[in-house]
């Protein structure tokens, strides 16, 4: 069995049960450090220690990651890469991290042969113990979900 990608659940910090968007009010997933260190393209200091993060995936808001007591968030110009939920229409955004899927690659492929084995080639390389999408994933857990709601939705009587 892989690790934590995919297969496992990742173990998240306990948060406040009401640690809603400052930006947009609604209740964001919880993520773990680890996956806002290495995404973040600013100086760490600029994380607390201390503090946890919540990820806020509605498209409509700016705000990416916010901290639990609201008083810090960061928005997509300080990340390393655009976030699939914020950008899902746009066809060069990456739908998977590890694997580097984007949704113009999902359609070509959907395109060419009338079907996308993209799900089928992920699941190969969790299974081969490649992914990290707890860290290399915006949302810190896996990706599959995303795709297979790509896949869906470009596939024609998807």
């Amino acid at each position: 069995m892989a690790g934590p990608c995919c297969f496992e659940t990742t173990n998240t910090p306990s948060l406040p049960a009401r640690a809603a968007c400052p930006t947009n009010q609604q209740v964001g997933k919880a993520v773990d450090s680890l996956t806002l260190k290495a995404l973040l393209a600013i100086p760490l200091t600029a994380v607390s220690s201390i503090q946890d993060y919540r990820f806020c995936a509605a498209p409509d808001c700016p705000t990416v990651y916010y901290r639990v007591d609201g008083q810090q968030v960061f928005d997509e110009a300080a990340l390393r890469e655009l976030v699939y939920q914020k950008h899902s229409q746009d066809d060069n955004t990456l739908v998977c991290y590890c694997f580097q899927h984007t949704v113009n690659d999902i359609r070509a492929e959907i395109k060419r042969t009338g079907k996308s084995t993209a799900v089928e080639r992920i699941t190969a390389g969790i299974r081969a113990g490649q992914c990290a999408c707890d860290i290399r994933n915006p949302q810190g857990e896996c990706c599959l979900g995303n795709v297979r709601e790509v896949v869906r939705r470009l596939t024609p009587n998807g």
